[in-house]
């Protein structure tokens, strides 16, 4: 008798289940919860035809998106003003056209599998091709990436040889390798894959050396989303983030994205003589400020970038990462955007591996929101280990999404990227979470969220690169993708004769 894969209750099992593994993704003491929950999937998989399988893994991807970024309902109801209906449609939307990725992949499983030990490389294979194809294609979106689960977990061991990407694609395996010893007792794969994590939990990886102290002060302004652009509101925000800049330690000071959200050229209708006033303060001897803030003119276009000031020199970083809607809207979808109330924008992009801002000892490479989601963007910085950073910087700004798990989901992202180049991350953010994460993804500072506040911290540059910023910044996400392709290929190779 065949199974009833193709019933609705068993797709909306898999949608809850989808649902619910997210909560790793905030708790990570939870983590292994994606696991469990992936091993149910894949246990489902191994008596799917095709169709059903592709329909599992659609449901499942589905719940799991949905559940994962909820949050951005809030970004269009709360602040776009778009009706709740159209904007938890395009939530649901968005998480079921990302979810055909993992709907290709279970029906390329159901066709590919054989019942035999290779079953779980196949699996983990087509997995980590659905995650990068997510995470790369028409622009990306990697948020909550099955790999982010695991930043507590044994897994992370290969964060600086594999990145977040290999991470979950090893969690497919030790998910699929435990089917496949339940169900048929076949134990070779699940000794495989236990072998592969503890040689790397064992083997020292220590890749990076201790490059001098940095003494930081991160801002954390706390400003409604709502009000960041109000007239009536924006002379007193001004003023703090002056104030603070001021009364910061010697050291670097670093104020969160758009925290002055007008062009240099603006400010004197707001604050007469604001930005020579932030210059001439952050040239003082052993001072360095970075600040978000929007650059450019109509002719060149606009940017959202990072200003650096140090000495007499102005660093400049532009984001280049961009994101869709919020700064460029993507062909074909101005009407959607025109339907909203946010001031969005069609941003410039930055220029691609920029340097670093060379100050007080320390090569700090900034990063702008989500962009430091894109461990393999970042990695292009370590091209050459000479002129590599020592200190990542993220300026945020999610008050867009308001008191949600964006928050703690962004901090263990940033946790994660410190594990794969073994750097600390400093956050300097609007809402939260404003916080110092060392080398090793231990936050050793934070802010209470939604308080207006200052974090002064020492946190320890670091010198190196690691196997994975190496790989990365010379090939990109290429040698990963090789590999899958690589498993796929010696399944098609050795499959059974018809017949046999």
């Amino acid at each position: 008798m065949k199974a009833t894969l193709g019933a609705w209750p068993e797709r909306a099992l898999a949608a809850a289940l989808g649902a619910l593994q997210t909560l790793a993704f905030v708790h990570t003491a939870a983590w292994p919860l994606p696991l469990a929950t992936l091993a149910w999937l894949v246990w489902r998989l191994d008596r799917a035809t095709p169709r059903q399988a592709a329909g599992l893994g659609w449901c499942y991807g589905t719940g799991w998106l949905c559940a994962g970024t909820w949050w951005l309902f809030i970004s269009m109801y709360v602040y776009g003003h778009l009706p709740a209906v159209l904007a938890a449609a395009a939530v649901f939307a968005l998480s079921g056209f990302l979810s055909l990725y993992l709907a290709a992949a279970g029906w390329a499983y159901a066709k590919l599998r054989r019942g035999d030990a290779l079953d779980p490389l196949v699996l983990a294979a087509l997995w980590l091709l659905a995650e990068l194809a997510r995470g790369v294609l028409f622009t990306g979106f990697p948020w909550v990436a099955s790999g982010y689960a695991q930043v507590d977990s044994p897994l992370v061991a290969l964060a600086p040889w594999v990145g977040v990407y290999g991470i979950g694609a090893l969690g497919a395996l030790v998910a699929a390798a435990g089917v496949k010893l339940l169900r048929q007792r076949e134990w070779r794969p699940a000794a495989g894959a236990l072998a592969v994590v503890v040689v790397a939990s064992l083997v020292p990886a220590r890749f990076t050396q201790p490059a001098g102290e940095l003494r930081v002060t991160l801002l954390q302004t706390a400003v409604r989303q709502d009000e960041k652009f109000s007239a009536e509101r924006m002379p007193e925000v001004l003023a703090w983030v002056a104030a603070a800049l001021r009364q910061a330690a010697p050291g670097l000071a670093i104020a969160p994205e758009t925290a002055v959200p007008l062009l240099p050229a603006q400010l004197d209708d707001f604050a007469p003589g604001y930005w020579q006033a932030l210059r001439e303060d952050a040239a003082r001897p052993g001072r360095a400020v970075l600040v978000g803030l929007p650059l450019g003119d109509f002719q060149a276009g606009y940017t959202n970038s990072v200003a650096g000031l140090a000495g007499r020199e102005v660093y400049r970083y532009d984001k280049r990462h961009l994101v869709p809607f919020g700064e460029f809207i993507p062909p074909g979808f101005r009407w959607f955007t025109a339907a909203m109330g946010i001031p969005l924008g069609d941003f410039a992009r930055g220029v691609p591996n920029p340097p670093s801002f060379a100050a007080l000892g320390q090569r700090i490479a900034p990063n702008i929101c989500y962009e430091d989601l894109f461990g393999e963007e970042l990695a292009a910085r370590f091209a050459d280990a000479a002129t590599a950073p020592t200190v990542f910087a993220n300026l945020s700004n999610i008050g867009w999404f308001g008191d949600s798990a964006a928050i703690p989901q962004h901090l263990n992202i940033s946790r994660l990227r410190t594990l794969e180049f073994q750097l600390p991350m400093l956050r300097a953010t609007n809402t939260g979470a404003t916080a110092v994460v060392d080398h090793r993804g231990v936050v050793t500072a934070q802010l209470p969220p939604h308080q207006r506040g200052m974090l002064e911290a020492v946190v320890q540059g670091r010198a190196g690169v690691t196997p994975f910023a190496w790989w990365a910044a010379r090939l990109g996400l290429w040698p990963l993708c090789g590999l899958a392709l690589a498993v796929l290929v010696l399944r098609w190779r050795f499959r059974p004769k018809a017949g046999a």
